[in-house]
Formats: C-alpha cells, structure tokens, sequence
C-alpha cells in the first residue's frame, strides 16, 4: 500500500471515527441540544481536529443521515428483487421502510427529524454531504417509479399513474405514518387499543386499493 492510499484509510477511519462519535452524542442528547465540543470529547479529539473533517454540526448530521440512507437503499434493493409485479413490488417497499424504522430506529427518526426542515437548494447544492443525501434519496424514489412503471407494464397498477407523482406522495404518506406511530403509537394501544403494526398494516391496504389495477 502506497503513502497516499494509506493516508486515505486513515483519514476515513478518523471520519468515520468521528461519525460514530456524534451519533453517540446526537442520539443520546437530540441534535438541537448537542454540541460540536461534545462531539469532540467522545472522539477523544481536539475541536480543530473535528473542524479539518466537518464544516460545522449540520454536516456531521448529514453525514449520520447518509448512513440511514444507505442502510435503506440496500434494504429497498433486497425488497424489490424478491417479487416480480409492480404492486407486489411497492408493497415490499412499503415492508422494508417500516422495517427499517424498527432495525434503525435512531437513523429512522434522525430521517423523519431532517424531512421536516425547510431544503435550501442553493446551500445544499454545495454541500457535499448534502449532496450525497440527495443522490441517495432520488436512488430511494428511483425504487419506487421503477417498481410503478412495473406495475403498469404488468398490468398490477393503473395505467393513469405518474410515478413520479407517485412516489412522491408513498414517500410522504409513509413518512407522516412513521412519525405519528413514533409520536402517538403508545396512546393509540393504550387508550384506543390500535396497534402500531395494525396502523400499517392498514395503511398499505388503503394505498395498495388506490393503486392496483381494477379492469372492467
């Protein structure tokens, strides 16, 4: 192994050295309330050291948020080669984000935590990290267009869809789903005796009705 290809292993164990660090600290104390100095302690590094890897807090946080998405794309993967109709397709989506929610539960509300802010387009376009996350997610929207465009091609989903439009709002229903069974899903069993997995369960019925395919 030569200098420079050493010297490029070493600075991605110190970055993901550093990312492992700020997920201890974001995850146990929330983005809002944790600091870069913390972040710093639980790296064992100095805070100008911190600064040579990551601009600021948001791009340690985005760099956290990359990893979620990357765990999400190989899960989505996984999903959509194992059925062959486009609505089969969807719906193994569908499974795999909410089973990725119960795996990866900080990297879940992490992702719902983001999705909530306002997006900066011109900010985040120079931003690598940024960036990085926005590759990864069109990846995710790439899934479920080609698993619509699928699903009209077989018959299984509705000609007059837009996948784009489509997975645009799968991916905003599922996400709101998320965030109220997180928010909400212990009163819902207590109080109304609704199970969280019944919410879902439910949830892919109603939008896998809309979408199929009724030929008369």
């Amino acid at each position: 192994m030569g200098i420079t290809e050493r010297r490029e292993r070493e600075k991605e164990q110190r970055q993901n050295a550093i990312i492992d660090a700020a997920e201890t600290v974001f995850f146990s104390k929330g983005v809002e309330n944790a600091t870069m100095d913390e972040v710093a302690e639980q790296a064992e590094l100095s805070k100008g050291t911190l600064y040579l890897y990551f601009q600021n807090k948001d791009d340690l946080y985005h760099a956290i948020i990359l990893r979620g998405l990357n765990l999400l794309h190989s899960s989505f993967e996984e999903a959509v080669v194992k059925e062959e109709k486009g609505i089969d397709k969807l719906n193994a989506i569908g499974r795999a984000y909410y089973d990725f929610y119960k795996q990866y539960p900080e990297y879940a509300n992490a992702m719902l935590h983001h999705e909530g802010h306002k997006i900066d387009i011109e900010c985040n376009e120079k931003n690598p990290f940024v960036a990085h996350c926005n590759e990864t997610g069109n990846k995710l929207f790439g899934f479920m267009q080609e698993a619509v465009k699928t699903g009209i091609q077989d018959g299984s989903l509705r000609p007059d869809l837009n996948p784009l439009l489509v997975s645009v709002v799968l991916w905003a229903h599922s996400n709101g789903i998320m965030q109220i069974i997180e928010s909400k899903g212990e009163f819902f069993e207590k109080m109304m005796g609704i199970k969280r997995e019944d919410i879902m369960d439910y949830s892919f019925q109603l939008m896998r009705c809309y979408l199929k395919n009724n030929p008369g």
